[in-house]
């Protein structure tokens, strides 16, 4: 069973495709800048404990995450699940 979409259900979830992509570039920038930044910090007055490694990997865990899911959510849940909730939704709101 394939689901076919109109052409403004095209538009629209390209336009959602669109703000995920830039939103992860707007956040791997702020990464670029900010982690640098705290490590400069952390060695300039703390050497002896550096905690820019807490950040750093949380930070870049999460960066990972919004990356599949803004070039590739067919990894996270995959397509067909996704229409098939879709189609439940719309199925639900008709009754």
């Amino acid at each position: 069973m394939k689901t076919e979409y109109t052409e403004e259900q095209k538009y629209i979830r390209a336009k959602k495709n669109v703000e995920k992509v830039k939103e992860f570039y707007m956040s791997f920038f702020a990464y670029l800048v900010v982690i640098p930044f705290l490590i400069f910090l952390n060695l300039k007055f703390s050497p002896e404990f550096q905690w820019f490694w807490f950040p750093l990997i949380g930070w870049g865990i999460g960066l990972i995450f919004h990356a599949l899911s803004a070039f590739n959510h067919n990894l996270l849940f995959g397509k067909k699940w996704e229409d098939r909730k879709i189609k439940e939704f719309i199925e639900k709101d008709k009754n």
